[in-house]
């Protein structure tokens, strides 16, 4: 009796463990998308450090990843439990945070070229530890807030797989698809980021013969690309602001989403493209209208100072 109970128990958990992992591969396949923006986003928080400061500026950022994860977990549950109307109005603040966010990046890049200075290429070199210190702060700070809008819509995508199932696998599904993700993302990003190091290294490899030759010549091929990577991830995250936060905008404001959904119904096998194009369209507008309502709010409050 006691054995037949215990392999009942295996089989329980066996069935179990199969039915997170079914839940887990399509809330992963539907997050694909913001998976990678969020890849793009945070690999481009972090370009412009000092070479022997990325890894633990990723860090840093990744144990902020885990504890956003800590609290959007239990939250999500909490909300969908008793305010499930909160998460769409939450969801809708995080996409306009997300569209300033890119429209100040993008007023960064042009002004920086407009004064003549190098977007990348040259790492930011403070003039002592109190900047670097600053630097660092404000660096990880900014890629933490970010992380925790885009973690919460792959949280909310993820709720809305399981929400059929029982709370157990809910919360058991949320928590794999939570550690996962962060471990993935930021290992990528960690590799990103060292990957002009990697290209020095099989550079200077010292293997001989034909063989030789090629891991040369392919660490060489990766020096050369790394800049050029990562000046093609800081825009893809810019961009990835704006379409991520303009989908968040767009599906918070009902008339706004049918409008949307039944253009790219009408359109011939371009559907997808057009509601990239829309979302990045809102986006930008969101981002803009957020950017001169918080500067007009600041000026403002300069003139009642004052």
């Amino acid at each position: 009796m006691a054995g037949s109970s215990f392999f009942a128990l295996l089989d329980d958990i066996a069935v179990l463990l199969d039915d997170i992992s079914v839940m887990s591969k399509v809330a992963a396949k539907k997050s694909a998308s913001v998976l990678s923006d969020d890849l793009a986003v945070n690999a481009e928080q972090v370009t412009g450090m000092k070479a022997d400061r990325e890894l633990p500026v990723v860090w840093a950022v990744f144990k902020g990843s885990l504890k956003n994860k800590a609290i959007l977990v239990p939250s999500a549950l909490l909300l969908s439990a008793l305010l499930p109307v909160a998460i769409k109005w939450l969801l809708l603040a995080g996409g306009v945070y997300l569209c300033y966010e890119g429209y100040e990046a993008i007023k960064a890049k042009f002004s920086r070229v407009e004064h003549g200075e190098k977007e990348l290429g040259k790492s930011y070199m403070p003039k002592n530890a109190e900047e670097l210190a600053d630097y660092e702060s404000r660096k990880i700070k900014g890629a933490i807030k970010t992380d925790f809008i885009l973690s919460a819509e792959i949280i909310v995508i993820t709720l809305n797989v399981v929400a059929e199932a029982p709370l157990y696998q809910q919360i058991l599904t949320l928590i794999v698809i939570a550690l996962a993700m962060t471990i993935g993302v930021y290992g990528l990003v960690a590799g990103i980021v060292r990957l002009d190091d990697a290209g020095l290294a099989l550079a200077k490899s010292k293997a001989r013969g034909v063989l030789g030759e090629v891991i040369k010549k392919f660490g060489q091929v990766l020096v050369s690309a790394a800049p050029f990577l990562m000046k093609a991830l800081s825009w893809i995250g810019t961009f990835a602001m704006f379409l991520v936060g303009g989908t968040f905008v767009a599906e918070g404001i009902p008339p706004l989403e049918h409008a949307i959904e039944a253009a790219v119904m009408a359109s011939a096998g371009w559907g997808a493209t057009l509601k990239i194009a829309f979302s990045g369209v809102v986006g930008l507008m969101a981002g803009f209208v957020a950017a001169v309502t918080i500067s007009g709010v600041s000026r403002f409050r300069k003139l009642g100072a004052n």
